[in-house]
């Protein structure tokens, strides 16, 4: 089933479109990670999915029904980010106290637990603390309501590194007891890579790339040897990426349409074959150029 359909999707403010004719779905039960560079619309594109924006052209249906100010959608959502915001007069405990009464799955032992893990203490205000710690509240909300769906924008932003593998830690194992749809934004793919099903790439607001994560990981391979036997292999290719090493050596990255028989054939020519990571394709996906940063330098 799916949870979430976008079609021919946009958001526009005045001439500039965060958004742009975007089409995809969001399976049920799954997580799924929105990855791209700051502001290449996945804020955007996750506060239209959670009711919060209306879309300016084409549509978006979650559970079947138009998001924006939808009790269906509101009351089956949770959307985790640093901006999340609680009645001042109410401590730490009187939120998570509240919380039981508006989320239909709210887990309190396991609210309570994580609470106590990351050393919060019950008159504590959600105002007075630091973002990093802000961030790990929100995450324990975020977890603890156990919401069907669940939309985490760069939900780790100010925690620090340990921090951090614990709550994708718990995400994870948290998602095992009690599977739902997780949509988990970041411009870190290499942190959260492990713990994703699919992946949707983002740049200026359209989709780069919409594959599962073992799809991602066989996507691409780089070429690393002489530049004239790179070229010649690479020819008409998908080429993603290319800079220059030291004198006549050449790395490419190509989209992996080889058989096995013509890498192969590429290794006997001499010519290294080495696997993409994730977080490197997203890099070179994204950029504006071939070369990268390398090519501000490049004068011919």
């Amino acid at each position: 089933m799916n949870v979430i359909v976008a079609r021919e999707l946009s958001k526009q403010y005045g001439s500039v479109k965060a958004i742009n004719n975007i089409s995809f779905t969001i399976e049920e039960n799954k997580i799924t990670g929105l990855i791209g560079r700051n502001g290449a619309g996945k804020t955007t594109l996750l506060k239209i999915m959670a009711g919060y924006l209306r879309e300016t052209s084409g549509e978006v249906r979650v559970f079947n029904e138009e998001p924006f100010n939808h009790l269906k959608v509101a009351s089956n959502m949770v959307f985790v980010d640093e901006q999340m915001t609680f009645p001042e007069a109410l401590s730490l405990a009187d939120i998570l106290e509240a919380a039981e009464a508006f989320y239909e799955n709210w887990d309190q032992e396991l609210a309570q637990r994580l609470f106590e893990y990351f050393s919060f203490t019950k008159k504590q205000y959600h105002s007075h603390l630091s973002k990093g710690m802000r961030s790990t509240f929100n995450m324990i909300i975020g977890l603890a309501a156990r919401c069907p769906l669940t939309i985490m924008d760069e939900p780790t932003s100010g925690m620090d590194s340990s921090v951090r593998k614990d709550f994708y830690r718990a995400l994870l194992k948290d998602y095992m007891e009690w599977p739902r749809t997780i949509i988990l934004s970041s411009h870190l793919l290499n942190e959260v890579e492990d713990i994703l099903e699919d992946m949707i790439l983002v740049k200026e607001g359209e989709i780069a790339l919409h594959k599962s994560m073992a799809e991602v990981k066989e996507y691409a391979i780089g070429l690393r040897g002489n530049t004239e036997k790179v070229n010649g292999f690479t020819l008409g290719k998908g080429v993603l990426h290319q800079r220059s090493i030291g004198v006549n050596t050449s790395y490419v990255v190509v989209e992996n349409v080889f058989s096995n028989q013509v890498v192969q054939n590429i290794r006997n020519a001499g010519i290294e074959v080495t696997p993409v990571s994730s977080d490197d394709l997203c890099v070179y996906l994204t950029n504006s150029t071939k070369g990268g940063i390398d090519d501000v330098f490049n004068r011919s």
